[in-house]
């Protein structure tokens, strides 16, 4: 995929097959099913409407009272049940990772974590989800977990066949992920986190990012093979978190020139405020024009094309510029544009 004629080709990290992403029970993808059970509905393969159920255990949740349905935990679970829904469990797993491979996905993001309480039950599911979705995928995966055993059980599950994989993540405080990378062959993401908490400013993200890029470099991973996950965080907590992930991209780039990736969740930046795909792929954008080369999306919901191209002097994206610089103090002006209808926009 790529951004322009200027620019290297972006690295899109496809966010969407995690067992933390919700639906809200409220939305347009929650439905009764002809037969009148709940479930979330999809596109089909002839653009007829396909279901997957929604089971009593998961409406006993409270996620589900609280107006969340947890959609990608329910394929995983429906898939693996070997039950009479499991075949709807695979065929919207299948569906997400085709919807990301139209997209232009470079790595399908796995992550089991919400799967369970269990350790030995989210390994389960992690070698599980590994080995179907790279039957289902044409390109790598990355394996993402907050548990160092999780991961390492989904890096042995990995063939290889589509590329090298990524593991997602290395810190400071899990410096033992690097031997892992190092161990079977894939790229690393190092994230700018401290050992004990996580950065406060772009100073912060420099200093944790240089050792981590170090420590890399010492076990024998290529500057090529690591992609700095620089850390955002929602802008409508800190005006500044959008400055700090940006300057420090920038100060990133100068540092260690064109070989290393520096990426991110980039739509962590909109979380708690209305309009998210556009406060998105402004940040994108703008991200884009710091140096970042790689982004952890929805490749479905952010088209580079169209994010490159977007129509800068427009209200909608001069507002979420501003917004996502710091210049809009408590996101007053967004709020108050959001609340007139002045929002809309193609992207």
């Amino acid at each position: 995929m790529k951004e322009d004629k200027q620019n290297p080709e972006f690295t899109v990290i496809g966010e969407n097959i995690h067992t933390t992403r919700v639906l809200l029970r409220k939305g347009k993808r929650i439905v009764a099913r002809p037969d009148g059970t709940e479930a979330v509905c999809y596109p089909g393969e002839k653009g007829e409407t396909w279901y997957l159920s929604i089971p009593e255990e998961v409406k006993a949740t409270q996620d589900y009272e609280e107006g969340r349905v947890k959609h990608v935990m329910v394929a995983i679970r429906s898939a693996m049940a070997g039950n009479s829904d499991s075949k709807e469990g695979h065929d919207y797993l299948r569906h997400l990772v085709e919807r990301q491979q139209s997209a232009g996905v470079h790595f399908l993001d796995l992550n089991v974590d919400e799967v369970s309480l269990k350790l030995e039950e989210q390994k389960a599911a992690m070698r599980w989800l590994v080995e179907t979705i790279q039957r289902m995928s044409s390109v790598p995966v990355s394996i993402d977990s907050s548990n160092i055993e999780i991961i390492e059980t989904g890096l042995e599950a990995c063939r290889g066949d589509a590329g090298r994989n990524l593991l997602n993540s290395a810190s400071l405080e899990r410096l033992d992920a690097l031997d892992l990378a190092k161990r079977y062959d894939t790229k690393v993401i190092i994230t700018a986190a401290g050992e004990k908490g996580m950065p406060q400013n772009e100073e912060e993200r420099l200093e944790n990012t240089s050792r981590m890029i170090e420590a890399s470099l010492a076990r024998g991973i290529a500057l090529k093979d690591i992609f700095v996950d620089i850390l955002v965080f929602p802008i409508s907590v800190d005006g500044q978190f959008g400055n700090h992930s940006l300057e420090t991209i920038r100060q990133l780039r100068t540092r260690y020139g064109s070989d290393i990736h520096i990426t991110g969740g980039l739509s962590n930046v909109s979380f708690g405020l209305p309009c998210r795909r556009l406060i998105n792929n402004v940040f994108i954008l703008l991200a884009l024009e710091a140096g970042a080369d790689s982004g952890i999306i929805d490749p479905v919901a952010s088209n580079l094309e169209k994010i490159i191209v977007m129509d800068r002097s427009s209200k909608p994206v001069e507002l979420a510029e501003q917004l996502l610089l710091g210049n809009d103090l408590h996101c007053k002006n967004f709020l108050r544009a959001f609340r007139k209808g002045e929002l809309q926009t193609e992207t």
